[in-house]
């Protein structure tokens, strides 16, 4: 496992300094008596305390960020912690194999997601410069970014960065419904001559539909990082308060973005939705988004990073990253991460397809099936269909049988359209200058 098997953060800690304040002055945590406490190196001594100092507030923003990026750009084209990370809660669910599967499947869905914002910056480079730079030489520069922003280790210093991130994406957002809201009013007809339906889209197949359904889910869905996050607060019974923050203002966010943007486009609205906002302001917008582009893609890998090496060096003090080995072992896990996600970026170059089989292979089960047995499994107290748990067991099966129709129709549709967007030449070959889409 790595450092969280030490459980420092099992109990709420003695917080010296007022974690409203997000000071970094902290007791150690029930856990570590001051005997244990004396017997430990100084080397794990600062470890623990560099990994325990995350508070609610900048948790919020850490959430905020991680959860509300790519998402809020590929919405409006779909209207046309139990201990210390997610696979801890697979091995209590069934043992070795579930802590296996669920580790395999949390390192995937977070490289995927740190090509996805590789992919992302590439398309803002070429929508900012109009160069004929070759696009590959763009990607190249969005994954040293994303290498550099993830060097700092530590979420706390991470979230620092959230608020840049934060104002980046809400102003882009903001600049975008402006403008496309001021071009479709001064239109021809105005507002009223907007091509726009509540219904889906005459001669919809079954594989767009679906990948406008995974992208929703895409957007909306935040929960794979939560127990990874919540490893980090110096006080854990605060995290609800992160969680209730985010949830509010990310369904706010992606529901207006969505569906302003959207109304005022109509049928050709573009995914990312930056690019909806016509040349001039479209290389503004992208700008100011390029913030959360990448810090947010670089949050991703921080919580790959944190998860790969503190598992390699599970019973050493180089998982605290605080010696010369420790920064060696971390740069090298972070570099092959970043290269693994820029090749994923340069083998599906088309935005939505990359999202879409993101949410389909993996969100479908951190966000759907997982929590479900989660409750069957975990949390349940009493029989399933006791009348105090029979709601609930309906709505967790719902949930369960949702889930697993998303990852097999939702796969299937990615698959398909990536496939077909190959055979009609309709987007640019594998590592090659042009555009991505």
């Amino acid at each position: 496992m790595g450092y969280e098997d030490n459980n420092i953060n099992g109990h709420d800690p003695k917080v010296i300094s007022d974690s409203d304040n997000e000071k970094t002055s902290y007791a150690a945590p029930p856990a570590f008596d001051n005997e244990m406490l004396g017997e430990m190196t100084d080397a794990e001594r600062h470890g623990i305390q560099k990994f325990s100092r995350l508070g609610w507030k900048r948790l919020t923003i850490v959430l905020i960020v991680e959860a509300i990026a790519l998402g809020s750009l590929s919405i409006p084209q779909t209207f046309a912690y139990l201990v210390a990370n997610y696979p801890d809660a697979g091995r209590l669910m069934w043992g070795r194999f579930g802590y296996e599967l669920i580790n395999f499947m949390l390192c995937l869905q977070l490289i995927f997601l740190t090509g996805s914002h590789c992919l992302t910056g590439t398309i803002a480079f070429m929508n900012i410069t109009e160069s004929t730079i070759c696009s590959v030489v763009f990607a190249v520069v969005s994954a040293i970014i994303l290498f550099a922003l993830a060097v700092p280790p530590s979420f706390t210093e991470v979230a620092i960065l959230g608020y840049i991130d934060f104002a980046s994406i809400v102003i882009a957002i903001g600049v975008t419904i402006i403008g496309t809201g001021v071009q479709a009013s001064n239109a021809p007809g105005g507002l009223a001559a907007v091509n726009w339906s509540a219904w889906p889209k005459e001669n919809l197949t079954f594989t767009e539909g679906f990948i406008a359904i995974s992208n929703i889910i895409f957007a909306y869905s935040f929960a794979m990082c939560q127990f990874s996050f919540m490893d980090e607060m110096h006080t854990p019974k605060d995290f609800v308060k992160s969680i209730w923050t985010l949830g509010i203002t990310e369904i706010v966010i992606y529901t207006l973005t969505g569906a302003l943007i959207y109304a005022f486009v109509g049928q050709d609205v573009s995914s990312p939705a930056l690019t909806s906002a016509g040349t001039t302001l479209s290389r503004v917008a992208y700008g100011i988004a390029l913030p959360v582009i990448f810090i947010s893609g670089s949050i991703n890998t921080v919580v790959f990073g944190r998860l790969v090496h503190g598992r390699i060096f599970a019973n050493s003090p180089i998982r605290y990253i605080n010696t010369k080995m420790g920064w060696i072992t971390w740069l090298a896990v972070i570099a092959a991460a970043t290269v693994i996600a820029f090749i994923i970026a340069e083998v599906i170059p088309f935005f939505n397809d990359l999202l879409s089989i993101s949410s389909a292979l993996f969100i479908s089960g951190f966000t759907f099936y997982f929590p479900a047995l989660m409750w069957f499994l975990l949390i349940r107290k009493g029989g399933m269909f006791e009348r105090k748990n029979l709601l609930l067991t309906v709505v967790n099966g719902f949930i369960f049988v949702l889930g697993m129709i998303i990852l097999v129709a939702g796969t299937y549709s990615s698959i398909d359209d990536i496939i077909d967007k190959y055979n009609t030449g309709s987007v640019r070959g594998v590592f090659t200058c042009a555009k991505p889409s």
